[in-house]
C-alpha cells in the first residue's frame, strides 16, 4: 500500500505559496459571509434528472467572485469549477485553481447547517495549497504543500489510531442514490463496530479525517472540485490517501479513501470486499 503523503511532491515557489493561500483564505471568508446570510433563505434551485443535483444562485454569484479575483491575482492560471466548467488550457496548465462554491447545495438549500467552499490550486503532484470553509462552524481550514494544515490559524495534526471500535467512518451518496455495494460497506463497518455517517458535503467529509473527528472518509464517485481542497488538507494533517485499488495517485479520480494510517488498510479491504462480491453476483 502506498501512501500519497510520502510521493516526493514537486517543489512550489514559496512566493506563489504564501500569495495563494493569502488569496484563497479571503475568498473562502468572502464564501462565509455570503453562506451564513443566505441559506435556506430563498435560494432558487435548478432541479436536474436527480433531485438533489442542485445550482443555486449562490453557487453562480460565489464561482463568478471567485473567478474575477483568482484571474485579477493569478493570471496565466486557469480555473475549474463546479458551475461554470474549465478555462482552457486547464488540461495541460502548469498550476489550475479548482473551486466548489457550496459543496453540499441540498443541504445548503434546505438550511441543514453542513456544507462548505472548497478552493484548491493543483499541480501534476497533487493540491499545493487548500482552503476549505466551514461556514457553520466559523471555521476556515488552510494547508499547504510543505507547510501543514489550519483551522482558524491553528496547527493541525492527525494524531493516529488503530482502534476502529467507537470510531466514525464519513461516506457519500453517488449521484443518484447509494454506491453499489454501500449496504455491505456499511455492515462490514458495523462487524468493527464504528458507525458510518452521510453528511452530505464531501469535502467536510475529508476534513473530518484530516481533523481527528473520523478515521476514515470513503467516496465512491466525485468531481475534482469536490474533493481538492480537503485533500490538501487531509495530507498536510498526515492522513492516508489511496484509490479504490491502494494505489497512490495524486488527486484519485476512481474512488478515494482518506484515511488515519493504522486503520487505512482494514477500512480499504471493507471497500474491495464489497467490490469482489459484486463482481462475483
Amino acid at each position: 500500500m502506498t501512501l500519497l503523503s510520502a510521493r516526493p511532491p514537486h517543489p512550489v515557489e514559496p512566493g506563489l505559496l504564501s500569495r495563494a493561500l493569502e488569496v484563497a483564505g479571503r475568498l473562502a471568508n468572502d464564501a462565509t459571509d455570503v453562506i451564513t446570510a443566505t441559506a435556506g433563505r430563498g435560494a432558487h434551485p435548478d432541479i436536474a434528472d436527480s433531485p438533489f443535483d442542485w445550482v443555486t444562485d449562490t453557487d453562480r454569484i460565489l464561482e463568478r467572485h471567485t473567478r474575477r479575483v483568482l484571474t485579477a491575482e493569478f493570471p496565466g492560471i486557469p480555473v475549474v469549477g463546479g458551475e461554470f466548467g474549465a478555462d482552457t488550457g486547464a488540461d495541460s496548465a502548469a498550476y489550475r485553481w479548482v473551486v466548489d462554491p457550496v459543496d453540499g447545495t441540498a443541504n445548503y438549500v434546505a438550511g441543514v447547517p453542513w456544507c462548505a467552499y472548497s478552493l484548491a490550486l493543483v499541480d501534476a503532484s497533487g493540491p499545493v495549497v487548500g482552503v476549505v470553509a466551514d461556514p457553520y462552524r466559523a471555521q476556515i481550514y488552510a494547508a499547504a504543500r510543505g507547510r501543514g494544515t489550519r483551522a482558524n490559524g491553528k496547527p493541525v495534526r492527525l494524531v493516529d489510531r488503530d482502534r476502529i471500535a467507537g470510531s466514525i467512518v464519513c461516506t457519500e451518496l453517488a449521484r443518484k442514490g447509494p454506491w453499489p455495494g454501500m449496504g455491505s460497506f456499511i455492515e462490514r463497518a458495523a462487524e468493527a463496530r464504528a458507525g458510518v455517517r452521510v453528511l452530505g458535503s464531501a469535502a467536510l467529509s475529508i476534513a473530518q479525517v484530516a481533523l481527528g473527528h473520523a478515521i476514515a472518509a470513503v467516496l465512491h464517485s466525485y468531481h475534482e472540485w469536490d474533493v481538492a481542497g480537503s485533500v490538501a488538507l487531509a495530507i498536510e494533517a498526515g492522513a492516508v490517501v489511496l484509490d479504490r485499488r491502494g494505489s497512490d495517485s495524486p488527486l484519485p479520480t476512481d474512488g478515494l479513501l482518506v484515511a488515519a494510517p493504522s486503520v487505512a488498510e482494514e477500512v480499504l479491504s471493507w471497500w474491495q470486499e464489497t467490490e469482489r462480491e459484486i463482481r462475483a453476483s
